[in-house]
């Protein structure tokens, strides 16, 4: 596997690849996560065909991990385990510091049911009543991405993003997912779900993780 090819790229986020090209599992679900991780995948130039756990009929692992970490590799080795392929898993989510970083790995499920993302936003916006005031509420979103070569691959690769914003009393925004409408970015002057897809992969929490995991694939 090479990484850093500069092959055209048959990353497609589906089940049909050039069976010359190398190919990975996708452990999500999540089609909001689909769609950026198609777009870095395609600017990345890979020559590898990422493939999502769906296309597999892989159902979603059990995250019972207390950390991102812990949870992207549990999704990686799942998803790899079932394959038979090398995975790539993201683990994300939401830290707000004065709320003890919640909600944090429960992040899609926040308001009791699994990706209800206008129940988890208006959760947090209740939950941080109590706080507002005349200084602005710091929240960061993380990103954690694992690869694994196989199931039980004892050295895992392991990347994580962070991106720093203030949390909005209201949300405004079209394009996104989750708590992006409530994500200010104040030296834009625009929420996450303000960005145009482009430019949110190159600031974004998913796409600094991105990175990373590139750099340290190259080096393997």
């Amino acid at each position: 596997m090479n990484a850093t090819t500069t092959h055209t790229t048959h990353t497609s986020l589906s089940s049909s690849c050039d069976s010359t090209a190398e190919k990975w599992v996708l452990a999500s679900n999540n089609k909001g996560k689909l769609a950026e991780f198609k777009r870095l995948f395609q600017q990345a130039n890979l020559d590898i065909d990422i493939v999502p756990q769906g296309a597999l009929n892989i159902e979603d692992a059990v995250e019972d991990g207390l950390s991102f970490i812990e949870n992207a590799i549990i999704k990686a080795r799942h998803a790899s385990r079932a394959s038979g392929l090398p995975a790539i898993a993201d683990d994300s989510g939401l830290c707000v510091p004065i709320l003890n970083n919640a909600p944090g790995i429960y992040s899609a499920r926040y308001a009791g049911e699994h990706g209800n993302d206008a129940h988890n936003n208006q959760k947090l916006l209740t939950d941080l009543l109590p706080y507002r005031g005349e200084q602005p509420l710091i929240g960061y979103f993380v990103c954690v991405l694992a690869w694994v070569h196989h199931a039980d691959d004892p050295l895992p690769i392991v990347a994580q993003g962070l991106w720093r914003g203030e949390i909005l009393t209201e949300p405004q925004g079209e394009y996104g997912f989750g708590y992006d409408p409530l994500f200010w970015l104040p030296e834009r002057l625009q929420t996450a779900a303000q960005l145009d897809p482009q430019t949110k992969n190159k600031l974004s929490h998913r796409g600094q993780a991105m990175q990373a995991l590139l750099q340290q694939l190259s080096k393997r």
